[in-house]
């Protein structure tokens, strides 16, 4: 706040040893397959028997020379350090210092509940990276003149050791959950409002890539938690190569559902892991006939979007399926399908639409929300181990939208009817959808409408893509490699698949060479979207929008 009162800071003499105790088993690492020898994820605990050789024997050297570079903004150093070192930070607003004339914004860095120097600045933003500069100052000093205790062993496994008796693992620096309370419409937006701002604030140099949110919320017995997250309003211009290392939608919604899946085959290692005590940290459970696995019972997953998804959802209030004061050809143009060519909607009627030529085409956002809501948010590799997953509830944070009649028309009125027509364990999940208060600040902006941001349940770090190439920017927190390949391609995801069938034993999943020979082995998938392609056209709402098949002609 802006005062003019005096105020006091206080720290410990120091600090390296008391957060040697805290410091996790791995260095950093690449997240393209998630996976180690010990079969468990980041975030996820370990059994007692693999809490071995847990302590690093360098420090963060590698954060902190970029630090000192000029290469990281003080907020997000700090942070880093806090998950590389698992101290727990808040950067808390407080009161100017003895002896300042003017208005200042306070901010002081608290570490494991010990209060650092205090930072002022003429905004918050200033206020808060002086604040990490001088407890960095501090840190690094502790550290580096501490050095690393004598008695740090060997050989650290590469993935976290935590224990925690949650069935959902715990994320990087405090969780946000919200106990069962509440009801799901206030848990929600509070759930995401604070793990938004929990990653804005750990990465203020990416905040304005955080205008468009989309989150999905899990509700558990234990709570309701996030477990993915994603920004973004725009997609490729790359044309599509056979290589399935390049994004072609960043859209909000597209890249949390990708953050989602990441979430599902993290679950999925832990369910197959061979020890019982991982297994029931999973959050699946077995069906003894199909052997397909399902959510657990009592388990349900939610969508929040912080605005009206592109595309049909945004139809005028009064538009009707059967309308009799305006044309067929305007009902088309506003319910039918819509495709985004960079970031910009056409209706598949449209003439604008035809003049596209060869630029890259995907669907909207709200005609794959609804196509997920037929064929499930897993997509077609995770269907060969697991059913359909669906959202139980949507929840639009956008204070612009007076009603989500558009929402209900798009996403559930357009399929009536199809369920007949569909494979087993397939149907129209019909989410409730309801207005609820934003998760986003008021003040949040898109001036980096470039930029996508993602981070799924268990990540120590964000990753930032560029929209617009389709691959990791050369600042992102997280890279998975030189080449800049997103965690979220497809080869990344085929790279999981590969893992996951392995450690299922599914030998005859494994006999797939590609990454398209892998999604048309799963039949009831392929034959439910075939079904709902052909329902579309047949009800007048356009024909669906494919990538040009050299885009799934790419293998391991």
């Amino acid at each position: 706040m802006k005062m003019m009162m005096r105020g006091s800071s206080s720290r410990g003499s120091s600090m390296a040893h008391n957060h040697w105790k805290h410091i996790p088993s791995h260095p950093p690492f690449s997240d393209l397959s998630d996976i180690n020898n010990n079969k468990c994820l980041p975030g996820q605990p370990l059994s007692t028997a693999t809490k071995i050789n847990s302590k690093p024997k360098t420090l963060p050297r590698e954060h902190i020379d970029r630090y000192k570079r000029g290469d990281t903004h003080p907020v997000s150093a700090l942070y880093q350090l806090s998950q590389v070192l698992q101290f727990q930070l808040d950067m808390k607003e407080t009161v100017t210092t003895t002896g300042i004339t003017g208005f200042y914004f306070a901010f002081c860095a608290v570490i494991d509940g010990v209060q650092y120097k205090t930072g002022m600045g003429i905004t918050k933003k200033e206020a808060r990276a002086k604040a990490a500069e001088l407890a960095l100052e501090e840190l690094i000093a502790s550290l580096e003149n501490d050095g690393i205790p004598s008695d740090v062993s060997e050989g650290p496994p590469p993935l976290p050791v935590r224990e925690k008796d949650s069935t959902i693992p715990e994320v990087h620096s405090g969780r946000a959950v919200i106990e069962r309370k509440n009801p799901i419409k206030d848990q929600v937006p509070s759930v995401v409002r604070e793990m938004y701002t929990k990653l804005m604030d750990s990465y203020p140099e990416f905040s304005g890539c955080g205008g468009t949110v989309a989150a999905f919320v899990m509700l558990s017995p234990a709570g309701c938690e996030v477990v993915a997250l994603g920004t973004g309003s725009s997609n490729t211009k790359s044309s599509p190569a056979p290589t399935g290392r390049i994004l072609h939608d960043s859209h909000a919604v597209v890249t949390a559902r990708r953050s989602l899946m990441r979430f599902l085959y993290r679950n999925l290692l832990l369910f197959f892991s061979k020890n019982s005590a991982l297994e029931e940290k999973s959050v699946f459970q077995q069906d003894q006939t199909t052997k397909l696995l399902s959510l657990k019972n009592h388990f349900t997953l939610h969508l929040y979007l912080s605005q009206l998804p592109k595309g049909a959802a945004q139809i005028p209030s009064q538009l009707r399926l059967n309308p009799l004061s305006i044309s067929a050809w305007e009902v088309n143009n506003q319910i039918g399908l819509h495709a985004v060519v960079e970031g910009k909607v056409f209706s598949k009627f449209s003439s604008s639409y035809e003049q596209m030529g060869s630029h890259v085409v995907s669907m909207s956002a709200t005609d794959k929300i609804m196509q997920w809501q037929v064929l499930g948010f897993q997509g077609a590799l995770l269907s060969h181990f697991i059913e359909p997953v669906y959202v139980s509830s949507i929840f639009i944070g956008d204070a612009s939208c007076s009603d989500t009649r558009g929402m209900e028309m798009a996403v559930n009125q357009r399929v009536d009817g199809i369920t007949s027509a569909l494979p087993l364990y397939y149907c129209v999940y019909r989410p409730h959808i309801s207005l609820v208060s934003s998760a986003v600040p008021p003040d949040a902006h898109s001036s980096q409408k470039s930029l996508s941001l993602n981070w799924s349940h268990g990540d120590l770090l964000v990753e930032v893509v560029n929209a617009l190439d389709g691959k990791s920017t050369e600042d992102s927190p997280f890279k998975s490699s030189p080449a800049l390949a997103s965690r979220l391609c497809k080869a990344a995801m085929l790279s999981r698949f590969n893992l996951v069938a392995k450690e299922a034993q599914r030998e005859e999943l494994l006999t797939a060479v590609t990454y398209r020979e892998a999604k048309m082995m799963a039949k009831p998938y392929q034959e439910a979207k075939s079904v709902l392609k052909s329902y579309l056209e047949r009800k007048g709402y356009g024909q669906w929008v494919e990538k040009p098949p050299i885009s799934d002609h790419f293998s391991m």
